[in-house]
């Protein structure tokens, strides 16, 4: 007797153990179904890994709505902003072999690349690059290659001196994808190959990566990929793939979850391959993992309570923060109709990876956070209905944002010009050009160098008018404020998107547009 109640004693003394994959495995495609239902997703792949070995690696739903051809493991999604991860594991590579050093200036390798600031310029490093710190603000110069633009990369890290920084160097985390351009060309400068050549020679080929692709041209060309998606003035539909090649290190690499199970495995297992030799060392899984810049601790709703952390920032092309008391490494990506969430907790050497053709970041956050609770063995909670309240009062404050702007239009007001004058050429410094025509008897905008933003013009109230983007998959209506000189000339404009919805990538608060001279 006395021995049976040390044994239940000891017992209870024992931390819980996590779940066997067999048990944490269990009705997960139910879950992911009712994911997919609840936030009308028409595809998803699905990948998790645990010490060395894929668990699941699994396509659901159709790759295009009114299509019955099934997802599967090998259909490519757009992994966006996952491809970060990427580029800083490349430039890990190059720093294990002495050709670039992660605290030298980024100077060094390209002599020609300027900020804003010349003290900035000279101290920024290839760190710096990657961590989102460098005092631009969110999304600044996005808008030199997205709606894809007729820029060459040189030419857009040329162009980013002429963008005034929104906050002091290394003071304030602000997400940018421009200095990933940045970090691509470095890697080119340094290696001689091309960013793509390098992730494909380096990284792709020899991690068992054999159909992903690194142009986000190809998109075009490949068979089993899944068709972009997305909600465009309420309803769900097939929009175009973003086929610009110049995203390059920020967001280029289209993927499947047979392939990013073996990415999550080589970066679980501090950079080993499947025979055991290394692709990078430790020390840069280290690099990459290490805490750099904070990044904001908001309290959740309350329908979200678990997702409390204690810390939170961004490494190397990955954000850290904590999760049920374990580390957990992590990353998003967003194209237009894609979406995708990796999260690992490195301690259980787990991995989980969300890829999907609609852009719902509740459906992969529900999926994600139910499958590391299953391999946990944490207490239930129900992520699906939980996200989907939280979008319901997103939708519903979203609403009321949109009536309160309607609200405080005066629609009594007439312009201070005749319409034609607001015609004319406006250049701005880091852009370019930007026309506005007289034609039909209404107002034309055009982005110069982005051939897909053109938009009607519609007075709004005052000076400001709102560009109605003809392409409506844009989802990024903009008001145009104009001013005026003394002499009742126009002096500039300034554009500001008319959602807080809008993509961050849309970056027309950036813009000063100056009449050409």
């Amino acid at each position: 007797m006395i021995i049976r109640t040390l044994c239940c004693l000891l017992m209870l003394c024992l931390p819980l153990s996590a779940a066997t994959p067999s048990k944490a495995l269990k009705n997960l495609d139910a879950a992911v179904q009712r994911t997919m239902q609840t936030f009308n997703v028409p595809g998803i792949a699905l990948a998790i890994v645990q010490d060395g070995q894929v668990l699941l690696a699994k396509g659901y739903g159709v790759r295009k709505l009114g299509d019955s051809t099934p997802v599967d493991s090998q259909t490519l999604f757009a992994i966006a902003s996952n491809t970060k991860a990427f580029t800083a594991t490349a430039l890990g590579m190059l720093v294990e072999e002495g050709k670039v050093q992660w605290d030298a200036p980024v100077i060094r390798y390209l002599p020609a690349f300027r900020l804003a600031d010349p003290y900035v310029t000279a101290e920024i490093t290839i760190r710096d690059l990657l961590v989102h710190r460098s005092g631009l603000g969110l999304g600044a110069g996005d808008l030199l290659w997205w709606p894809p633009t007729d820029y060459t990369r040189d030419q857009i890290v040329r162009r980013l001196q002429f963008i005034p920084l929104a906050k002091s160097f290394r003071t304030t985390y602000a997400y940018d994808n421009v200095l990933y351009t940045v970090a691509g060309q470095v890697i080119e400068a340094v290696s001689g190959q091309s960013w793509e050549d390098f992730i494909r020679s380096r990284i792709l080929t020899p991690g068992g990566m054999t159909h992903s692709l690194v142009r986000r041209s190809d998109i075009l060309s490949a068979e089993n990929v899944a068709t972009p998606h997305a909600e465009v003035d309420g309803v769900l539909r097939i929009v175009k793939p973003f086929v610009n090649d110049n995203v390059g290190a920020a967001g280029a690499i289209i993927s499947c979850a047979e392939d990013m199970a073996q990415w999550m495995i080589v970066q679980l297992d501090s950079g080993k391959l499947a025979g055991g030799e290394p692709l990078f060392k430790p020390t840069t899984t280290r690099q990459l993992w290490g805490y750099i810049t904070p990044l904001p601790l908001t309290v959740p709703p309350p329908e979200l309570a678990p997702l409390k952390a204690n810390f939170a920032g961004y490494a190397l092309g990955f954000e850290l923060r904590d999760y049920r008391g374990f580390k957990m490494v992590s990353h998003t990506g967003g194209l237009p109709g894609y979406v995708s969430r990796l999260a690992m907790i490195p301690e259980k050497r787990l991995g989980v990876v969300v890829l999907t053709n609609q852009e719902s970041g509740y459906a992969f956050n529900a999926l994600v956070y139910d499958v590391l609770d299953r391999f946990l063995a944490a207490p239930t909670f129900d992520w699906v209905s939980a996200f989907a309240r939280r979008k319901a009062k997103s939708d519903s404050a979203q609403t009321v944002e949109e009536q309160k702007a309607t609200a405080s239009r005066n629609t009594a007001s007439k312009p201070s010009l005749d319409l034609p004058a607001y015609a004319g050429t406006y250049a701005d410094a880091w852009y370019g050009d930007i026309t506005i025509t007289w034609e039909a008897e209404k107002l034309v905008m055009r982005f110069t160098h982005t051939p897909s933003l053109v938009a009607d013009l519609e007075h709004w109230h005052y000076d400001t008018f709102v560009a109605r983007w003809r392409d409506r998959e844009l989802r990024a209506d903009a008001f145009v404020t104009f001013t005026l000189t003394p002499e009742g000339t126009i002096d500039s404009a300034k554009m500001k998107a008319v959602s807080s919805a809008t993509d961050f990538s849309f970056d027309f608060q950036d813009l000063l547009l100056k009449p050409a001279k």
